[in-house]
């Protein structure tokens, strides 16, 4: 982490010097703004954090709560999302405080005694390794503050503004703030005070029965629900033996999916209720507590259950539905004109909570567009841009709803259903890295490039998400993940993979440098801000294949030492070298004649290059950015 290159720091470094609209913002609700944000659930919380990074946005995010969220229901965290967290700076703290999974156990009948249930088969969390982080338990509640107090101590000082519903919005293109947005008060101070404001944009992030959706006229479609669970926080005694430990339950008297939470008492069960029935209308959500619990207790036999105290129960119906668009250009105007509103999270897809998907996607959904309003709204890419939000998450919810429909079929099976058929363990193993969340893949596009290039990093499959591994910082012969430095400040990464020359003989790297930093059709001189520093907007590091301590990082180009912030100081990490025990080159199947590796803000690789194309490297940005000159 690096915070004096402005002048000495003394207090948190965390808390970012106020810039832009940060400084002197409104503590009231102004009448116009640039982003209004409905929603401060995960979706609405990460849109703002991200959002907050750029300074000459002024971002409100609205919620109809009168304060913070004291209780959620969503409590997994994928890894790939505790990625995500690294990038905000906050995936060490909310480690520690997290129940962390480190196995999966499945019990089903006793072909001895049908009636009672047995362990029968455990899994690691994350079989293959495919990240360094772990699958998390904790509250939704706590994965919100975090990225709040992110926003609250970033440039923009972004905070929410809590006590205001939103009842509509119409679009009036034309005007500077085209977006009006009507406002209702349900504050102790606002109660009923009606009111409007004009935004640029609009975000949706306002659950499943989401009234920014109903504005635009987008619809939700999809299976209708047909299966019901009971899900309740539970403190009690019970004498089975994996109560702290992630398990799936199947028994003649139905199924049971268990979490443990945080907290070290704490445990969640996901109790089978059974088929709905035809004109239910709702009426299984009134199932009493009391109900659940005689269900659990009945399904964990011969195990004993005395529950102690309930937290949070519910009741939901399983359904999976999508939305027909994510934005406001309506199908058959696709292409014709830029979306204004935008719909993320439970707005546009909802599913089963039972795979652990609905917290961990939309947030995607947030990260990927919030640094794409940054851009626009900065005048650093256009408008265009924002088409690709709709097109590139509704693929990723489809894939979403297609898998929880499988996984929720299996969970609600009986035990003779699931005779001759893939069970529950042997889905789980199968589909690991999905519910890891590491099967996003983005197709070519504007955004992401094709794999004509893909042999010269495997590792780094194109459209995935950057996958770290450990170098060594040749400055202070620290070893690092490469991927944690990739912070959710909006950047673009640009990872340089040294070919095999001899120290002081690495010409290609030396053209490469002066290219970016000297060619009018050099990205970074063509689209870095006016009088901003050098890796103001690409962040560029160079790994090499040789021994730290043959090198020091003066060898390295001047692209890869810039001089930053008032003093002009170097930055001392952009220099690395492969680490003898872990070589990044074999790790991530990098060509030893080398390579450049392209990584969008939201950690996603967009290209795959030679050392030496440098068309290509100034193609691929020109039309997803604006000039600076």
């Amino acid at each position: 982490m690096q915070f004096h290159h402005n002048g000495y720091v003394s207090a948190d470094p965390r808390v970012e010097p106020a810039a832009g609209a940060g400084i002197d913002r409104p503590s009231q609700m102004p009448d116009v703004m640039d982003v209004l944000i409905v929603g401060a659930g995960p979706a609405g919380i990460i849109t703002a954090a991200q959002l907050s990074q750029f300074p000459d946005v002024h971002t409100r995010i609205i919620d109809r709560r009168p304060g913070r969220l004291e209780i959620g229901q969503a409590d997994g965290i994928q890894s790939r999302t505790v990625e995500t967290f690294q990038a905000f700076g906050f995936a060490e703290q909310i480690t520690a405080e997290a129940y962390i999974i480190k196995e999966t156990t499945f019990w089903n009948p006793d072909p001895q005694n049908p009636e009672r249930i047995i362990r029968t088969d455990r899994t690691p969390d994350d079989p293959t390794g495919v990240s360094e982080f772990p699958h998390l338990v904790v509250n939704q509640a706590r994965v919100i503050d975090y990225f709040a107090q992110f926003a609250a101590n970033s440039p923009a000082r972004t905070v929410p503004d809590y006590g205001w519903d939103f009842k509509e919005l119409s679009v009036e293109e034309g005007q500077e703030y085209p977006v009006k947005v009507t406002l209702v008060g349900c504050g102790e101070d606002n109660e009923g005070l009606e009111r409007v404001v004009r935004a640029k944009y609009v975000v949706g992030a306002d659950g499943a029965r989401s009234n920014v959706r109903r504005s635009i006229g987008a619809k939700l479609s999809g299976d209708k629900a047909n299966h019901a669970w009971g899900v309740m926080d539970t403190l009690g005694l019970t004498n089975f033996p994996d109560v702290r430990t992630k398990c799936a339950i199947h028994s003649k008297a139905g199924s049971i999916l268990l979490i443990p939470r945080e907290g070290g008492q704490l445990f969640r069960l996901y109790v089978d209720l059974g088929e709905v029935p035809e004109g239910d209308n709702g009426k299984v959500r009134e199932t009493p507590l009391e109900e659940i619990i005689e269900r659990a207790k009945a399904i964990l036999n011969p195990y004993s259950l005395e529950v102690k105290d309930v937290a949070w129960h519910s009741v939901y119906e399983v359904g999976h539905r999508l939305a027909d668009r994510f934005d406001d250009v309506p199908v058959e105007e696709i292409g014709t004109r830029e979306p204004r509103v935008f719909i993320t999270g439970d707005a546009c897809h909802t599913h089963s909570a039972k795979a652990g998907q609905g917290m961990n996607v939309s947030m995607q959904d947030g990260f990927n567009l919030a640094w794409k309003l940054g851009y626009v709204l900065s005048g650093q890419a256009p408008d265009s841009l924002l088409r690709t939000y709709s097109d590139e998450r509704k693929v990723i919810a489809k894939d979403l709803i297609d898998f929880d429909k499988k996984w929720s079929s299996i969970m609600a099976a009986t035990p003779e259903e699931l005779v001759g058929q893939e069970g529950v363990a042997e889905f789980y193993v199968r589909t690991a890295e999905f519910p890891a969340g590491f099967m996003t893949e983005y197709a070519a596009s504007e955004l992401t490039a094709g794999k004509d290039h893909q042999e010269l990093a495997a590792g780094f499959p194109m459209g995935k998400r950057f996958r770290s591994s450990q170098v060594m910082r040749v400055a202070d012969v620290n070893p690092k993940h490469l991927g944690h430095h990739h912070r959710a400040d909006g950047r673009y990464r640009i990872y340089v993979f040294a070919d095999q020359q001899p120290v002081g003989q690495f010409e290609q790297l030396a053209e490469l440098s002066r290219w970016l930093l000297e060619d009018e059709q050099s990205p970074v001189v063509r689209f870095t801000p006016k009088g901003a520093d050098a890796d103001a907007l690409f962040d560029i590091k160079v790994i090499y294949q040789q021994d730290y301590t043959t090198m020091n990082v003066n060898d390295a180009p001047k692209v890869f030492r810039p001089n930053v912030g008032q003093f002009g100081l170097m930055d001392y990490e952009k220099v690395y070298t492969a680490l003898e025990d872990s070589d990044i080159f074999d790790e991530r199947q990098v060509s030893r004649e080398g390579a450049i590796v392209i990584v969008r803000p939201d950690m996603y690789v967009a290209n795959i290059l030679p050392l030496s194309a440098r068309d290509e490297l100034a193609s691929f940005f020109a039309p997803i950015m604006r000039e600076q000159a």
